[in-house]
């Protein structure tokens, strides 16, 4: 991996836990200060007590609609110099929307954590990162922004607005010459807690970590990572094909 995250303070949302673990570690041997933004207290303190004074946690509940603005607070009193922000954190449920069942409290907290929460996080902060050198901010979504599967309906649509909004978000600032690098980084299945699916087709989460950093540090706008590079020839050549693909798929 290249020098680029030596010596930076990057502020990674989800972690404690599978891709967010990974990257905090990986950041970490790079020489980077990792702010760990988290909602599990026990897992925050053991990292740092593991990783140290380079890894400062923060107990944050991103579903919770006060958070966003409590996190955007603790960075610039804490830590005005960070320069990259990692939107990581996410939550996938699997409510079959046609039972008639209310849904009402999953979906809100799905749609909080997922889309809400990073937007607001990216959009407060963005002024401040930009003023840093070199700066990024990194959203993860997935291949199912670009084509969505039955089982997980609210999660496929916020990456899809996660995704569009990335890509705004990127011509509002060229358009101001702010000096900041927003990437977008679309990931597949990959071996977490988050989503079914059988462990040995998924990457592991080091794998995808390490390709996420990669392409954030070169400044990438659309890191397609893993089998989502082949989703994207698939999608130009027939977007109708692509959809059947990814309707069924375990992910």
């Amino acid at each position: 991996m290249s020098g680029y995250w030596n010596g930076r303070k990057v502020l990674l949302t989800g972690a404690t836990r599978g891709i967010g673990r990974a990257m905090a570690e990986q950041l970490m041997a790079e020489g980077a200060t990792v702010l760990g933004v988290a909602r599990n207290f026990a897992a925050l303190d053991e990292m740092t007590r593991r990783l140290g004074p380079r890894f400062d946690g923060l107990e944050a509940d991103l579903g919770d609609p006060e958070i966003p603005r409590g996190v955007v607070n603790w960075v610039a009193d804490m830590h005005p110099d960070c320069s990259v922000l990692i939107n990581n954190a996410a939550v996938m449920s699997y409510p079959l929307l046609t039972d008639g069942g209310n849904h009402d409290v999953g979906i809100e907290e799905e749609v909080q954590i997922n889309l809400i929460a990073p937007v607001q996080i990216a959009t407060a902060l963005l002024p401040r990162l930009a003023a840093q050198r070199d700066s990024r901010i990194v959203n993860v979504t997935s291949g199912l922004a670009v084509a969505p599967k039955t089982d997980a309906p609210v999660y496929c649509a916020t990456k899809a607005a996660m995704r569009s909004f990335t890509r705004s978000l990127r011509y509002q600032a060229e358009d101001a010459r702010m000096a900041i690098g927003i990437c977008e980084a679309l990931l597949p299945a990959v071996n977490t807690t988050l989503s079914r699916g059988r462990a040995e087709r998924k990457m592991p989460a080091p794998e995808a970590a390490a390709a996420i950093l990669r392409g954030a540090a070169a400044g990438t706008p659309e890191i397609w990572i893993g089998k989502t590079r082949l989703l994207r020839r698939v999608m130009r050549l027939s977007p109708a094909l692509g959809h059947v693909i990814m309707r069924r798929i375990e992910a």
